[in-house]
C-alpha cells in the first residue's frame, strides 16, 4: 500500500493507543499465572497477536472481550507446532526463555527482519542457567526442562530484552535466578517496564548495586487484572505533528510512566517545542524549532521521530547514543539517512552519532524499508511538506494498525492506494 500525503493543517484530538511492551509483559505473566486473568484494553497489533498465537500454542485460552482480553494460564505444554514470532522481538526474546521452563522441544521460528537482529548473547546467558537451545536458520531450538536456575553472568553491554526475558522465565526455575551485570544495560527503563508487571502478577524481585544485579526466587505467577497504559513511543508521532503542522491534543498518556520513550516531551522542548500537560494529556502546538545536542540512548526508537523534527529546525542537531538503531525492523540510521536525502537534508553519520543539518525539505518518494517507525516519522514529514509518497505504508500495521485512520482524523491529507 501506498500513502500520498498532501500538505496538512493538523488539528484534533487523539488518544495514544496502548503501549506494545506493556501488552506482551502483561501478556508473558498472565499466561504463566494459575487461573483467570484480565488484560484490559490491550494493543492488538501484529506484534502483540505474534505473542497472543505464540502463547495460544502452548496451551494459554486467550479470549477477546470487547477491549479486553481474558487470560487464562499456567499450564504451559510443549507442542509440535512451530512458535511463529513473526517479526517480534519482544516475543522471540521473552519465549526463548519461557520455553526453557517447558518440558519438551519447542520450536521457535520467526520473520526476515528479525533474523538479522541478534539472540545468540541471550542464548550464553541462558545456557549459564542450565538451559539446553541452539540457534539454526530462522529458528531458536529449546529442549525445555532443563533451565534449573543459579547466576547469570552477562559481560557484555546487552539489550534490556535479554535480562527481561531471563527474569520473567526466573520464578518458574527450580533454584531461582541470580542476573549479574558488568556494564548497565542498554535500554534500563524496559527493565524496569519489566519488574512493575512481574509485580502486578504477584512476583518479588530484588535489584541491587544500581541496576547491575537482579535475584528472583522460585515463585508463582498470580493472576490479576492489568491496565495497559498509553505508548509514549506511538504517542511521539502524534506528538510531533502538531509540533511541525498545527497543533494536537494527545490523551491516555501516564505522565508518571516508566517507559523511557516519556522523554520525548523533554526533547520537544530542547527543540522549542511548545506545549503544556494536564495530568494524562499533552498538548502541543506548531512552534519555531532550533537545533538540539541530545542523546537517545535510553529511548532509541524515538531516533525516527526526532530525525525528522531536526530535519526542519534551525541549525545541525547532534543525535548521540544511536548505534543501536542499526539493528531494528531497519538499519534505520541508513534508512533515515537516505529517505532525508531525497528530501534534501544533509546528515552525517559517525559511529554513535548522526548529525542532521536542518533546512527546507520537499517532497519525495519515500521507502519505508518495510520499518514501521520509518513510516510513520516521514508521514509526520510530509503533513509539513506535502508532495509525499509512502511506499509499503501498511507497515505500521506492526505496532499501530490505526495510525493512518488517526492521521486523517487529525487533519492529515492522505489517499492510501492498494
Amino acid at each position: 500500500m501506498k500513502a500520498f500525503i498532501t500538505s496538512s493543517k493538523i488539528a484534533g484530538k487523539a488518544a495514544a493507543p496502548a503501549s506494545k511492551s506493556y501488552t506482551i509483559r502483561g501478556l508473558m505473566c498472565a499466561g504463566m499465572a494459575h487461573g483467570e486473568s484480565l488484560i484490559r484494553k490491550p494493543l492488538k497489533a501484529n506484534d502483540t497477536t505474534a505473542a497472543v498465537s505464540v502463547l495460544s500454542r502452548l496451551g494459554v485460552s486467550i479470549t477477546e472481550e470487547k477491549s479486553d482480553w481474558r487470560v487464562k494460564g499456567g499450564e504451559l505444554l510443549a507442542t509440535a507446532s512451530e512458535l511463529y514470532c513473526r517479526e517480534s522481538a519482544a516475543t522471540l526474546r521473552f519465549m526463548t526463555a519461557i520455553a526453557c521452563t517447558i518440558s519438551g522441544i519447542s520450536r521457535l521460528t520467526f520473520g526476515d527482519s528479525l533474523a538479522r537482529r541478534p539472540i545468540a548473547p541471550l542464548l550464553a546467558a541462558l545456557w549459564q542457567l542450565g538451559a539446553i537451545l541452539r540457534l539454526e536458520p530462522g529458528a531458536v531450538i529449546v529442549e525445555g526442562g532443563n533451565l534449573h536456575g543459579g547466576e547469570a553472568n552477562i559481560a557484555q553491554d546487552v539489550s534490556s530484552q535479554y535480562v527481561s526475558a531471563i527474569l520473567l522465565a526466573a520464578p518458574r526455575t527450580e533454584l531461582g535466578v541470580a542476573v549479574k551485570l558488568q556494564c548497565a544495560p542498554r535500554s534500563y527503563p524496559y527493565i524496569e517496564m519489566t519488574l512493575d508487571c512481574m509485580k502486578r502478577f504477584g512476583i518479588r524481585a530484588v535489584e541491587s548495586s544500581g541496576g547491575l544485579c537482579y535475584q528472583v526466587a522460585p515463585q508463582p505467577y498470580l493472576p490479576a487484572t492489568y491496565q495497559v497504559e498509553g505508548d509514549w513511543s506511538q504517542a511521539s508521532y502524534l506528538l510531533a505533528l502538531g509540533a511541525l503542522a498545527g497543533e494536537t491534543l494527545v490523551t491516555n498518556l501516564n505522565a508518571e510512566s516508566l517507559q523511557g520513550d516519556r522523554v520525548f516531551l523533554k526533547l520537544l522542548q530542547k527543540l522549542g517545542v511548545r506545549f503544556s500537560q494536564r495530568g494524562g494529556s499533552v498538548m502541543v502546538s506548531r512552534s519555531p524549532l532550533h537545533a538540539v545536542n541530545i542523546d537517545l540512548s535510553e529511548c532509541i526508537d524515538l531516533l525516527p521521530t526526532i530525525s525528522v523534527v531536526a530535519a526542519v529546525a534551525e541549525g545541525e542537531s547532534v543525535l548521540r547514543g544511536i548505534d543501536r538503531a542499526r539493528l531494528k525492523e531497519s538499519d534505520r540510521v541508513a534508512s533515515l539517512r537516505q529517505e532525508l536525502a531525497k528530501m534534501s537534508i544533509r546528515t552525517i553519520e559517525e559511529p554513535d552519532t548522526l548529525r542532521i543539518i536542518g533546512g527546507k525539505p520537499h517532497g519525495a518518494v519515500i521507502d519505508s524499508h518495510n520499518d514501521h517507525r520509518i513510516a510513520m516519522s516521514f508521514a509526520v514529514l510530509g503533513a509539513l511538506i506535502g508532495d509525499t509518497v509512502i511506499e509499503d505504508a501498511n507497515c505500521v500495521e506492526k505496532t499501530y494498525p490505526e495510525f493512518w485512520k488517526v492521521f486523517q482524523e487529525l487533519g492529515g491529507q492522505v489517499k492510501l492506494i492498494e
